[in-house]
Protein backbone atom coordinates (compact mmCIF):
# COMPACT_ATOMS: atom_id res chain seq x y z
CA UNK A 1 0.00 0.00 0.00
CA UNK A 2 1.31 3.42 -0.87
CA UNK A 3 2.05 5.80 1.96
CA UNK A 4 -1.08 7.70 2.87
CA UNK A 5 -1.10 11.38 2.06
CA UNK A 6 -2.17 12.99 5.29
CA UNK A 7 -1.40 16.15 7.21
CA UNK A 8 -0.79 14.14 10.35
CA UNK A 9 2.90 14.02 11.08
CA UNK A 10 4.39 11.20 13.10
CA UNK A 11 7.11 12.49 15.36
CA UNK A 12 10.45 10.71 15.26
CA UNK A 13 10.74 8.23 18.10
CA UNK A 14 13.40 5.88 19.33
CA UNK A 15 13.59 2.71 17.28
CA UNK A 16 11.45 0.09 18.99
CA UNK A 17 12.73 -3.41 19.68
CA UNK A 18 11.26 -6.13 17.49
CA UNK A 19 8.03 -7.66 18.81
CA UNK A 20 9.71 -10.86 20.01
CA UNK A 21 12.01 -8.81 22.26
CA UNK A 22 9.33 -6.62 23.83
CA UNK A 23 8.02 -7.42 27.29
CA UNK A 24 4.24 -7.60 27.46
CA UNK A 25 2.53 -6.11 30.50
CA UNK A 26 -1.01 -6.97 29.33
CA UNK A 27 -2.13 -9.77 27.03
CA UNK A 28 -5.73 -9.69 25.78
CA UNK A 29 -7.05 -12.86 24.17
CA UNK A 30 -10.51 -13.05 22.57
CA UNK A 31 -11.59 -10.32 24.97
CA UNK A 32 -15.23 -9.23 24.93
CA UNK A 33 -17.08 -6.89 27.27
CA UNK A 34 -20.86 -6.83 27.74
CA UNK A 35 -23.21 -4.41 29.44
CA UNK A 36 -26.14 -6.67 30.12
CA UNK A 37 -26.93 -8.32 26.79
CA UNK A 38 -25.26 -5.56 24.79
CA UNK A 39 -21.79 -6.46 23.53
CA UNK A 40 -19.55 -3.38 23.70
CA UNK A 41 -16.31 -4.86 22.33
CA UNK A 42 -15.64 -8.27 20.88
CA UNK A 43 -12.70 -10.51 20.00
CA UNK A 44 -9.86 -8.20 21.05
CA UNK A 45 -6.38 -9.71 20.80
CA UNK A 46 -3.37 -7.54 21.57
CA UNK A 47 -0.34 -7.15 23.83
CA UNK A 48 0.55 -3.90 25.58
CA UNK A 49 4.28 -3.52 26.07
CA UNK A 50 6.34 -2.27 28.98
CA UNK A 51 7.43 1.37 29.07
CA UNK A 52 5.85 2.30 25.77
CA UNK A 53 2.96 4.66 25.09
CA UNK A 54 0.05 2.85 23.47
CA UNK A 55 -2.74 4.94 21.94
CA UNK A 56 -6.29 3.68 21.44
CA UNK A 57 -8.06 5.52 18.60
CA UNK A 58 -11.35 5.09 16.76
CA UNK A 59 -14.79 6.63 16.21
CA UNK A 60 -17.21 7.41 19.03
CA UNK A 61 -18.93 4.36 20.44
CA UNK A 62 -16.30 1.84 19.33
CA UNK A 63 -15.40 0.81 22.89
CA UNK A 64 -12.10 2.64 23.41
CA UNK A 65 -12.86 3.66 26.99
CA UNK A 66 -14.52 0.33 27.70
CA UNK A 67 -11.33 -1.45 26.71
CA UNK A 68 -9.21 0.97 28.75
CA UNK A 69 -11.30 0.34 31.86
CA UNK A 70 -10.83 -3.42 31.57
CA UNK A 71 -7.11 -2.87 32.23
CA UNK A 72 -7.69 -1.80 35.83
CA UNK A 73 -11.09 -3.42 36.43
CA UNK A 74 -12.97 -0.15 36.52
CA UNK A 75 -15.76 -1.88 34.64
CA UNK A 76 -16.39 -3.87 37.82
CA UNK A 77 -18.08 -0.71 39.10
CA UNK A 78 -20.56 -0.64 36.20
CA UNK A 79 -23.81 -2.53 36.85
CA UNK A 80 -24.33 -5.56 34.58
CA UNK A 81 -20.83 -5.32 33.08
CA UNK A 82 -19.16 -8.65 32.40
CA UNK A 83 -16.16 -9.94 30.50
CA UNK A 84 -15.37 -13.03 28.49
CA UNK A 85 -12.07 -14.20 27.07
CA UNK A 86 -8.93 -13.50 29.02
CA UNK A 87 -6.87 -10.53 30.10
CA UNK A 88 -3.50 -11.30 31.66
CA UNK A 89 -1.33 -8.87 33.60
CA UNK A 90 2.24 -10.08 33.96
CA UNK A 91 0.97 -13.54 33.16
CA UNK A 92 -1.76 -13.48 35.82
CA UNK A 93 -5.44 -13.68 34.87
CA UNK A 94 -6.55 -10.19 35.89
CA UNK A 95 -10.14 -11.41 36.41
CA UNK A 96 -9.22 -14.72 37.99
CA UNK A 97 -10.40 -15.86 41.43
CA UNK A 98 -8.54 -14.31 44.33
CA UNK A 99 -7.32 -11.26 42.39
CA UNK A 100 -7.83 -8.13 44.50
CA UNK A 101 -9.36 -5.36 42.37
CA UNK A 102 -8.07 -2.69 44.77
CA UNK A 103 -4.51 -3.92 44.33
CA UNK A 104 -5.06 -3.99 40.55
CA UNK A 105 -6.01 -0.31 40.66
CA UNK A 106 -2.95 0.52 42.72
CA UNK A 107 -0.71 -1.09 40.13
CA UNK A 108 -2.69 0.35 37.22
CA UNK A 109 -3.52 4.00 37.88
CA UNK A 110 -5.92 6.12 35.89
CA UNK A 111 -6.25 9.77 34.83
CA UNK A 112 -9.65 10.84 33.57
CA UNK A 113 -10.88 13.15 30.83
CA UNK A 114 -11.59 16.13 33.07
CA UNK A 115 -9.32 17.08 35.97
CA UNK A 116 -10.98 15.84 39.16
CA UNK A 117 -8.98 17.12 42.12
CA UNK A 118 -10.46 16.56 45.56
CA UNK A 119 -11.82 19.53 47.53
CA UNK A 120 -8.72 19.62 49.69
CA UNK A 121 -5.19 20.98 49.62
CA UNK A 122 -2.66 20.27 46.89
CA UNK A 123 -0.65 18.22 49.39
CA UNK A 124 -3.65 16.18 50.58
CA UNK A 125 -4.67 15.40 47.01
CA UNK A 126 -1.35 13.67 46.38
CA UNK A 127 -1.18 12.12 49.84
CA UNK A 128 -4.72 10.71 49.73
CA UNK A 129 -3.95 7.36 48.10
CA UNK A 130 -0.75 6.96 50.09
CA UNK A 131 -2.67 7.31 53.35
CA UNK A 132 -5.49 4.99 52.26
CA UNK A 133 -2.99 2.29 51.29
CA UNK A 134 -0.94 2.71 54.44
CA UNK A 135 2.06 4.10 52.57
CA UNK A 136 2.64 6.81 55.19
CA UNK A 137 6.37 6.42 55.70
CA UNK A 138 8.30 9.40 54.34
CA UNK A 139 5.02 10.96 53.26
CA UNK A 140 6.46 14.40 52.54
CA UNK A 141 9.17 12.89 50.34
CA UNK A 142 6.65 10.74 48.47
CA UNK A 143 4.41 13.74 47.79
CA UNK A 144 7.34 15.81 46.55
CA UNK A 145 8.59 12.98 44.35
CA UNK A 146 5.17 12.60 42.71
CA UNK A 147 4.79 16.33 42.13
CA UNK A 148 8.27 16.51 40.63
CA UNK A 149 7.51 13.56 38.34
CA UNK A 150 4.34 15.36 37.21
CA UNK A 151 6.39 18.52 36.46
CA UNK A 152 4.37 20.48 39.01
CA UNK A 153 6.61 20.82 42.06
CA UNK A 154 8.24 24.14 41.14
CA UNK A 155 4.82 25.70 40.56
CA UNK A 156 3.21 24.60 43.84
CA UNK A 157 5.99 23.94 46.36
CA UNK A 158 5.27 27.20 48.22
CA UNK A 159 1.50 26.66 48.42
CA UNK A 160 1.00 22.99 49.20
CA UNK A 161 -1.65 23.86 51.81
CA UNK A 162 -3.72 25.85 49.31
CA UNK A 163 -6.84 24.38 47.74
CA UNK A 164 -6.22 22.30 44.65
CA UNK A 165 -9.26 23.97 43.09
CA UNK A 166 -7.25 27.19 42.80
CA UNK A 167 -4.96 25.64 40.20
CA UNK A 168 -5.44 26.13 36.47
CA UNK A 169 -6.99 23.35 34.41
CA UNK A 170 -3.63 22.14 33.15
CA UNK A 171 -2.15 22.24 36.63
CA UNK A 172 -5.13 20.33 38.01
CA UNK A 173 -4.62 17.60 35.42
CA UNK A 174 -0.93 17.33 36.29
CA UNK A 175 -1.96 17.16 39.95
CA UNK A 176 -4.24 14.24 39.10
CA UNK A 177 -1.29 12.57 37.36
CA UNK A 178 0.82 13.15 40.48
CA UNK A 179 -1.95 11.61 42.59
CA UNK A 180 -2.05 8.57 40.31
CA UNK A 181 1.71 7.94 40.33
CA UNK A 182 2.25 8.68 44.03
CA UNK A 183 1.19 5.13 44.96
CA UNK A 184 3.87 3.71 42.65
CA UNK A 185 1.86 2.01 39.89
CA UNK A 186 3.47 0.25 36.96
CA UNK A 187 0.89 1.40 34.43
CA UNK A 188 -0.97 4.70 34.02
CA UNK A 189 -4.12 4.87 31.91
CA UNK A 190 -5.21 8.18 30.35
CA UNK A 191 -8.80 8.61 29.13
CA UNK A 192 -8.81 11.68 26.84
CA UNK A 193 -6.53 13.51 29.32
CA UNK A 194 -6.19 16.74 27.35
CA UNK A 195 -9.61 17.09 25.71
CA UNK A 196 -10.70 19.73 28.26
CA UNK A 197 -7.41 21.67 28.13
CA UNK A 198 -6.09 24.53 26.03
CA UNK A 199 -3.28 23.91 23.48
CA UNK A 200 -0.49 25.06 25.81
CA UNK A 201 -1.68 22.79 28.64
CA UNK A 202 -2.16 19.96 26.15
CA UNK A 203 1.44 20.32 25.00
CA UNK A 204 2.60 20.22 28.62
CA UNK A 205 0.68 16.98 29.23
CA UNK A 206 2.14 15.41 26.08
CA UNK A 207 5.67 16.42 27.08
CA UNK A 208 5.04 14.93 30.49
CA UNK A 209 3.96 11.62 28.95
CA UNK A 210 7.28 11.33 27.16
CA UNK A 211 9.03 11.82 30.50
CA UNK A 212 6.79 9.38 32.35
CA UNK A 213 7.34 6.50 29.93
CA UNK A 214 10.88 6.19 31.26
CA UNK A 215 9.35 4.70 34.40
CA UNK A 216 5.79 3.72 33.50
CA UNK A 217 3.78 1.92 30.85
CA UNK A 218 1.21 4.37 29.45
CA UNK A 219 -2.06 3.71 27.62
CA UNK A 220 -4.00 6.67 26.23
CA UNK A 221 -7.46 6.88 24.69
CA UNK A 222 -7.72 9.87 22.37
CA UNK A 223 -9.96 11.23 19.62
CA UNK A 224 -7.10 13.48 18.58
CA UNK A 225 -5.15 11.62 15.92
CA UNK A 226 -2.45 14.27 15.82
CA UNK A 227 -1.93 13.66 19.52
CA UNK A 228 -1.69 9.90 19.01
CA UNK A 229 0.85 10.45 16.25
CA UNK A 230 2.90 12.77 18.45
CA UNK A 231 3.03 10.75 21.65
CA UNK A 232 2.40 7.07 20.96
CA UNK A 233 4.84 4.28 20.15
CA UNK A 234 2.05 1.80 19.38
CA UNK A 235 -1.48 2.54 18.16
CA UNK A 236 -4.60 0.37 18.19
CA UNK A 237 -7.45 1.36 15.88
CA UNK A 238 -10.89 0.23 17.00
CA UNK A 239 -13.80 0.29 14.59
CA UNK A 240 -17.52 -0.44 14.73
CA UNK A 241 -19.00 -3.67 13.45
CA UNK A 242 -22.59 -4.85 13.16
CA UNK A 243 -23.20 -8.49 13.97
CA UNK A 244 -25.89 -10.61 12.25
CA UNK A 245 -28.21 -9.99 15.20
CA UNK A 246 -27.91 -6.23 14.66
CA UNK A 247 -25.68 -5.58 17.66
CA UNK A 248 -23.16 -2.74 17.18
CA UNK A 249 -19.86 -3.55 18.83
CA UNK A 250 -16.33 -2.31 18.89
CA UNK A 251 -13.69 -4.45 17.21
CA UNK A 252 -9.94 -4.13 17.03
CA UNK A 253 -9.23 -3.47 13.35
CA UNK A 254 -5.48 -2.99 13.45
CA UNK A 255 -2.66 -2.70 15.99
CA UNK A 256 0.89 -1.79 15.06
CA UNK A 257 3.66 0.73 15.51
CA UNK A 258 2.25 4.24 15.29
CA UNK A 259 4.26 5.22 12.23
CA UNK A 260 2.87 2.28 10.28
CA UNK A 261 -0.70 2.93 11.38
CA UNK A 262 -0.51 6.52 10.12
CA UNK A 263 1.59 6.06 6.98
CA UNK A 264 1.07 2.52 5.73
CA UNK A 265 -1.78 0.70 7.50
CA UNK A 266 -2.68 -2.83 6.52
CA UNK A 267 -6.46 -2.37 6.62
CA UNK A 268 -8.51 -0.09 4.38
CA UNK A 269 -10.73 0.83 7.34
CA UNK A 270 -7.69 2.20 9.18
CA UNK A 271 -6.66 4.16 6.12
CA UNK A 272 -10.14 5.63 5.80
CA UNK A 273 -10.18 6.72 9.44
CA UNK A 274 -6.73 8.25 9.74
CA UNK A 275 -7.18 10.18 6.47
CA UNK A 276 -10.54 11.51 7.63
CA UNK A 277 -12.62 9.82 4.97
CA UNK A 278 -14.87 8.36 7.67
CA UNK A 279 -15.29 8.51 11.44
Amino acid sequence: MEAIKTKIEVTEKERLPVVSEREAVFEARDLAVYYGDQRAIDGVNLDIYQRLITAIIGPSGCGKSTFLRTLNRMNDLVPAARLTGQLRYRGIDLYGPGVDAVEVRRRVGMVFQKPNPFHSSIYDNVAYGLRILGMKKDLDERVEKALRAAALWDEVKDRLKDSALGLSGGQQQRLCIARAIAVEPEVVLFDEPASALDPISTSAIEDLMHELKRDYTLVIVTHNMQQAARVADMTAFFGLDVSPDGNRQGVLVEYDETEKIFTNPSDKRTEGYVTGRFG
